[in-house]
């Protein structure tokens, strides 16, 4: 696995490229008594297509990957966060994996065997279900801070800082297209390769990006983190489809009842 950043450019969701190669980090066959999924693929809501296995329907999969920063997208998978219509898509070690594999962390082969592997592995899943949510929390906590002008604190940057340092003592760096790319295998260490390109991700948010395009979609019970890389800056919403259409419905009606 592959994590290439184009040099110079802003490290979005949309830069990253993930891929196998050949070599010692190759793939390989599945542990011995690990066997692989069935699963079937089906029409899902918003265009998306949902590999639904046997055993569960993950509902990390609904979700959109719209925030314009890998590690907020992450971040984003609580809805309300807090809130009375609090949500979390992402409880289980299982839907960290399922969601890797939307995000392009994982290819087919590699989720195939993570599902496998943390559902006769107890304690990787609780690690990588333990430390995911570390991360997310920490992640979540920067961003709301940086989207209110304010200054992150110590305890969630040295949280990411942390996470950022045991990932990258597990990754090697590699001869790429161009120059070089940190390569994880996921079947050497799973949660360093789920967690590591997200937390690289925020780690280069902080130190390279425009901090003041950090911003929080305004509509209720959302408060999802977004990157604003819009020219006028501009943008309000996680989603003008969701969130804005919601927001113009509210004030058309309130403008209906102030007019009676």
């Amino acid at each position: 696995m592959l994590v290439r950043f184009r040099p110079g450019a802003p490290l979005h969701f949309s830069h990253i490229s993930i891929s196998r190669q050949d070599g010692p980090f190759a793939p390989h066959a599945p542990a011995s008594g690990i066997a692989p999924l069935e699963r079937t693929i089906e029409p899902a809501i918003d265009g998306y297509m949902i590999q639904r296995d046997p055993d569960f329907p993950s509902r990390a999969l609904r979700l959109p990957l719209i925030a314009g920063e890998l590690s907020f997208d992450f971040a984003n998978s609580i809805a309300d966060r807090g809130g009375s219509q609090h949500d979390d898509y992402m409880p289980e070690a299982r839907d960290i994996v399922v969601w890797a594999h939307l995000a392009k962390l994982l290819g087919d082969a590699d989720r195939d065997w993570a599902l496998a592997a943390i559902a006769q592995d107890d304690a990787l899943a609780s690690r990588l279900r333990a430390e995911a949510h570390r991360l997310r929390d920490a992640v979540y906590a920067i961003g709301v801070a940086l989207a209110a002008g304010e200054t992150p604190r110590e305890e969630d940057r040295a949280a990411l800082a942390a996470i950022h340092a045991q990932c990258l003592g597990r990754a090697r760096l590699s001869p790429a297209v161009e120059g070089f790319a940190w390569n994880w295998d996921p079947r050497l260490d799973l949660v360093a390769a789920v967690l590591g390109p997200i937390a690289l991700s925020a780690l280069a948010l902080l130190t390279q990006q425009d901090l003041a395009r950090v911003k929080r979609c305004e509509g209720d019970h959302c408060g999802w983190l977004i990157y604003d890389a819009t020219k006028n800056r501009r943008r309000r919403w996680c989603e003008m489809e969701t969130c804005g259409n919601r927001a113009k419905i509210r004030a058309f009606r309130a403008r209906k009842i102030e007019a009676k």
